[in-house]
C-alpha cells in the first residue's frame, strides 16, 4: 500500500510538472501571428506518418539513420512496458499484463529487450560521434555550453535507462526460476525473455533472494524514476521534438519550395488599382509591421519550427554559405529564435502574463543582419530537415523587415531596387527596350 501511495505521488508530481510545463510551451507558440492551416489534410496525414512517424527524410543518411530508428523503435516499444509499470505501480501488482497475454507477453518483453541492446549500442556509437569523432555538424560553435551538455545528458540517461531495465528483468529472472518473484507463477519455469534469461542467471545466480529483490526494485524504480525525470527534463531540451514533430510535419509548407508569402498590408494599398472591389485583409487603424524584427512577429507556425528543432545540423551541413565559411547557419537561426522566444516567455510570467519591452529583439541582438543577407535562399535547409522545418520563412521575414522597415539592405541590391521600381526589372533599360537582344546578329 504504502509503495502504491509512493507510486501514485511521484506519477502525479511529475505528470503535473510536465503538464505546466507543456502550458507555457503552447503559450509561447501562439504569442505568434494567426494562420489558418486547414488544406490538403489527406497529403498532411501522410506527410506526418511518412516523415514524423516513419523517419523518412533521416535515411538520406544511412548511418545516423539506423542509429536513431533503433533508439527509436526501442523508444516507441518501450511505453508498453511502461504502461504495465504504471498499472503495476497503482495496483501494488508485478507483471500485470503477463497471466493474460501468456507467450505474447514473453515475445513482447523480449523484442523491447534486444531493441535495448541495440539501443545501448547505438546511444555509445552516438556519444562517439559528438565527443570521439567530433562529426563536424555535431561540434560548431552554436553547440558550445547547454546544447552539448543536453545532447550528452539524454544519451547518459538513456544508457541508465537500459541498465536498470536489466536489472529489473535480470534479477526477476533469477527469482522466478527460485518461486520467489513478486510475479504470479503461471507453471513455468522461467520467464524466457530472451536476454534476461542468460544476462540474469550469469550476473546474480549465486546471489540470495533477500539482496535479488533489492536489484529488482532498484531496478523497477531506477526505470520510473528515469522517466518521470525526462518527463519533467523534456520542456527545457532539444528532445521535445519527439513531440512536436508530429504537429510540425503535419502542418508542414505544402506549397512549391521557393514560394514566398505575401503581405496582406501591401497587397491591401495595391490590388485596389486592379479589383475597385477588393477588400482590404488588414486593420488600416491597426498597421502591421513589415516583416520580422522579434518572435512576436512571426507565426505560430514559425514558433512550432524553432521548438520543433532537433539540433542535429542537416540544415547548416547541407547550406552552400556555411560550407563556404559564411557566418550563416540555419540551425542557429531556429535556435536563436527558440532562445529568444523562451526570453519572452519568461518576461510574461514574471510579469502576470503581459509582455514588458525589454529593449531587445531576435534581429539584432540574437540574430545578426550578417547572417540573414548571406542567404541565398536555395532551400537547402528546407529539403534537408527531418521534420520539414523551414528556417528560410524566418530569413526571408527579417530581410523585409530591414528594406521595408529600416531601407537597410546590401548596396548591391540598391541599384536593383531602384530598376524595380523604375523600369519594373532588374535591369537598367527601359520596357521598351527590354526586348531589343532579339534583333541583334
Amino acid at each position: 500500500m504504502l509503495s502504491s501511495i509512493l507510486f501514485c505521488l511521484l506519477f502525479g508530481a511529475g505528470s503535473i510538472f510536465f503538464f505546466l510545463n507543456a502550458k507555457k510551451i503552447r503559450r509561447n507558440i501562439l504569442i505568434g501571428k494567426n494562420i489558418t492551416i486547414s488544406d490538403n489534410k489527406s497529403e498532411r496525414w501522410k506527410t506526418m506518418l511518412l516523415v514524423a512517424f516513419g523517419q523518412k527524410k533521416m535515411f538520406s543518411r544511412p548511418i545516423p539513420a539506423i542509429l536513431h530508428f533503433v533508439l527509436y523503435a526501442a523508444f516507441i516499444i518501450t511505453q508498453i512496458e511502461l504502461l504495465e509499470i504504471i498499472i503495476d505501480g497503482v495496483s501494488g501488482n508485478h507483471r500485470f499484463f503477463r497471466p493474460f497475454l501468456g507467450g505474447f507477453y514473453t515475445f513482447l518483453i523480449s523484442l523491447i529487450e534486444v531493441l535495448s541492446v541495440l539501443a545501448f549500442i547505438a546511444t555509445f556509437a552516438f556519444l562517439a560521434r559528438r565527443n570521439l569523432l567530433k562529426v563536424p555538424r555535431l561540434v560548431m560553435n552554436e553547440l558550445n555550453g547547454w546544447p552539448k551538455l543536453d545532447a550528452n545528458l539524454i544519451l547518459l540517461a538513456e544508457i541508465t535507462l537500459i541498465i536498470f531495465i536489466f536489472m529489473m528483468n535480470g534479477a526477476d529472472e533469477v527469482l522466478y526460476q527460485r518461486g520467489a518473484s513478486h510475479a504470479v507463477n503461471t507453471g513455468d519455469n522461467s520467464f524466457g525473455f530472451s536476454i534476461s534469461r542468460h544476462l540474469g542467471p550469469a550476473l546474480y545466480g549465486g546471489m540470495p533472494d533477500g539482496g535479488l529483490h533489492v536489484i529488482e526494485r532498484i531496478g523497477w524504480w531506477g526505470h520510473l524514476l528515469m522517466v518521470l525525470g525526462f518527463l519533467c527534463y523534456l520542456p527545457f531540451s532539444k528532445h521535445l521534438h519527439i513531440v512536436l514533430a508530429f504537429p510540425n510535419t503535419f502542418y508542414s509548407n505544402l506549397s512549391k519550395k521557393g514560394k514566398l508569402t505575401t503581405l496582406d498590408s501591401v497587397t491591401d494599398v495595391v490590388a485596389p488599382n486592379f479589383d475597385p472591389s477588393y477588400q482590404p485583409k488588414t486593420d488600416p487603424n491597426n498597421p502591421e509591421r513589415f516583416g520580422v524584427k522579434d518572435v512576436q512577429d512571426l507565426t505560430w507556425k514559425n514558433l512550432l519550427d524553432a521548438y520543433s528543432c532537433t539540433e542535429c545540423g542537416r540544415c547548416t551541413s547541407s547550406c552552400p554559405q556555411n560550407q563556404t565559411g559564411k557566418k550563416l547557419s540555419p540551425r542557429k537561426i531556429m535556435m536563436d529564435t527558440r532562445d529568444r522566444l523562451v526570453e519572452v516567455g519568461k518576461n510574461m510570467d514574471a510579469n502576470k502574463g503581459v509582455f514588458v519591452d525589454d529593449g531587445k529583439s531576435l534581429l539584432g541582438d540574437f540574430i545578426s543582419t550578417e547572417e540573414i543577407w548571406a542567404c541565398n535562399t536555395c532551400n537547402a535547409c528546407v529539403e534537408a530537415c527531418p521534420v520539414n522545418i523551414n528556417p528560410l520563412e524566418i530569413i526571408v521575414e527579417m530581410r523585409r523587415y530591414l528594406v521595408m522597415e529600416q531601407s537597410q539592405n546590401p548596396s548591391e541590391l540598391t541599384n536593383m531596387f531602384s530598376n524595380l521600381e523604375n523600369n519594373g526589372a532588374p535591369w537598367q533599360f527601359s520596357p521598351a527596350d527590354r526586348a531589343n537582344w532579339v534583333n541583334e546578329n
